[in-house]
């Protein structure tokens, strides 16, 4: 009978001291992030900074604009939500240029991520950022080099679209015809893509020793890219190359003069009066069905 109330007090005891020894990694794994949490907390800086710079020989204008924000970008649901700092320089001055952001450091999510961006603004050129600049959390600098690079206006990108589908015009259904006029000899080409007019290339002779090739391309019936060359003849260099574009709802985007190696603003009555030429040579090709 004793060794029997002996080997009872013996399993107690060693249950005893399982239930004693499980409850102490509890109360120290709960206290480790409370603590991890205050320190990153405490690490969080006041202010961001760093330089930003322009890739490319071509530097902005003085008119130019530079906005930089600082922003969480954790998830969409922060989409719309104010910068925590920002800073907005106009006139810019020469590239790099110095930044310094201020923000309250009590507003940072220690889990969130944070970025500078940085956008700029030349009249239609649009500068922005190609990589991410990452601050404040997650082991990220305070510190950083931003590089803009440049987009393509709306007028480039539309000549950039004219070239590549005048690289189709082989593959496109090509029909001719010529016009004895007054003070001109006219003859063209016409490309239909799936049945609709895509393009005319047109050669006038005027009487007056004049010369043009006029290559139109077309969007639903409309004149969208045009640019024509003006000669002395057919064998001569341009001495001067207009070029004219329009977006979806007819704003004029494209507008080019060029002479030699000089592009200048191309004045919206020749862009007018090319755009009417358009529609001209479109109605005269199609015997004024327009397609």
């Amino acid at each position: 009978m004793r060794k029997m109330v002996l080997s009872l007090m013996s399993v107690a005891a060693l249950a005893l001291a399982g239930c004693n020894g499980s409850s102490s990694p509890q109360q120290t794994g709960s206290a480790a992030p409370a603590s991890a949490s205050t320190a990153a907390a405490a690490q969080i800086a006041s202010e961001v900074s760093g330089t930003i710079s322009v890739r490319g020989p071509v530097q902005p204008s003085s008119k130019a604009s530079l906005v930089v924000n600082l922003v969480d970008v954790s998830s969409t649901a922060n989409a719309g939500a104010p910068p925590l700092a920002s800073k907005t320089l106009t006139p810019v001055g020469p590239f790099p240029q110095s930044f310094q952001l201020k923000l309250d450091p009590s507003k940072v999510k220690p889990d969130d991520l944070y970025v500078v961006q940085a956008v700029l603004i030349d009249g239609e050129r649009h500068y922005s950022m190609p990589i991410q600049a990452p601050v404040l959390t997650k082991g990220n600098k305070n510190v950083v080099a931003i590089e803009l690079v440049g987009e393509q206006t709306p007028g480039e990108k539309a000549l950039a679209e004219f070239t590549a589908e005048e690289k189709q015009l082989g593959a496109m259904k090509v029909s001719h015809g010529t016009k004895l006029e007054k003070d001109a000899s006219r003859g063209w080409q016409l490309f239909r893509e799936d049945g609709k007019v895509k393009f005319i290339r047109e050669l006038v002779d005027y009487t007056d020793k004049r010369f043009t090739s006029t290559d139109y391309a077309y969007k639903d019936g409309k004149p969208w890219v045009i640019v024509q060359q003006i000669k002395a003849n057919r064998d001569a260099k341009p001495s001067a190359i207009d070029r004219a574009g329009w977006s979806d709802n007819g704003i004029l985007i494209l507008k080019q003069h060029q002479v030699g190696n000089d592009v200048q603003v191309l004045d919206a009555d020749t862009a007018a009066k090319l755009q009417t030429q358009g529609l001209e040579i479109l109605s005269l090709a199609t015997n004024g069905k327009n397609k």
